[in-house]
């Protein structure tokens, strides 16, 4: 007989996006980089599972291998959110990792998004998505599209999103068992900066390219090798955010399989499908 989860308790997905092209247009005299990206969720995700506390402890209820307590973005959104709020609530938040830390594929941005979306509703908030991203945007730029749910072009800082319809797709990705750090990435003084703006919200497949990429292949040899490896296996590859994560569109799922099966030995791959929008968009 299934149990029925208690009603102070929520489970929630975090899903996975991939940057379909992520251009640096300029940089803030804050030292804030400015973006143009097409943001597209994907069908892997995290698992957050959320139990409201009456005490207003924050509590990690199991430890996320290779990420600090405090560095942890789910348990600072929760910070955040009630400190923004007063709540008199707390919460314990258990996250099941599914995505890779590292990987450029928006994973805690993800798990941080779903938490205050989940929070909100546990803790009878009524905030809206516009209030909720704007706690988010504090924690990290990708935060607030996952906050609004939709696949997007993402301009500025991560605060301009404009959403789009976009076909699915199946995607080949492969996954170095590397960890390429964001901020050595956009601190690099390689870095182009200055990729003009398109100023449109369409794009044909395969548009524009990483800015990013070539600074982290560079510094990061399994990056490189990934590239190359599923760009042998699908004839096109690109890397997704500051990496490590390396992605190819296929035509359909068995030319996915086909390309992740080709991948050298020792070069983790998945075959993931575009989301037409988050599990989460209609939540309230």
């Amino acid at each position: 007989m299934r149990q029925r989860m208690p009603p102070d308790t929520l489970v929630v997905p975090a899903p996975a996006k991939v940057n379909l092209f992520l251009h640096v247009t300029g940089r803030r005299d804050d030292g804030y980089h400015l973006l143009e990206s097409l943001f597209v969720l994907v069908d892997l995700a995290d698992t957050v599972t959320l139990a409201r506390r009456d005490d207003r402890a924050i509590v990690r209820a199991r430890a996320v291998p290779g990420v600090a307590e405090q560095a942890d973005l789910a348990i600072r959104a929760a910070f955040a959110l009630r400190d923004a709020t007063g709540t008199s609530f707390g919460a314990s938040i258990d996250v099941d990792k599914r995505i890779p830390i590292g990987g450029g594929l928006g994973g805690g941005s993800s798990d941080a998004a779903s938490v205050l979306l989940g929070l909100n509703r546990l803790w009878g908030l009524g905030l809206s998505r516009a209030e909720l991203a704007g706690i988010g945007v504090k924690l990290g730029a990708d935060v607030p599209f996952f906050v609004h749910g939709e696949n997007a072009i993402v301009r500025g800082i991560g605060e301009l999103i404009a959403p789009v319809s976009l076909p699915r797709q199946w995607l080949a990705l492969a996954l170095p068992a590397v960890q390429v750090p964001t901020a050595a990435i956009f601190a690099a003084p390689e870095l182009t900066r200055s990729t003009p703006s398109a100023k449109i919200n369409v794009f044909s497949v395969g548009y524009g390219c990483n800015d990013l990429e070539p600074v982290a292949a560079a510094r990061h040899p399994d990056v490189a090798a990934a590239l190359v490896a599923l760009g042998r296996a699908a004839g096109n590859a690109r890397m997704s955010g500051s990496g490590s994560s390396v992605f190819a569109a296929c035509a359909s799922a068995g030319t996915a399989r086909n390309a992740v099966l080709a991948l050298p030995p020792g070069l983790r791959g998945l075959v993931v499908r575009t989301l037409a929008r988050h599990p989460l968009a209609s939540f309230a």
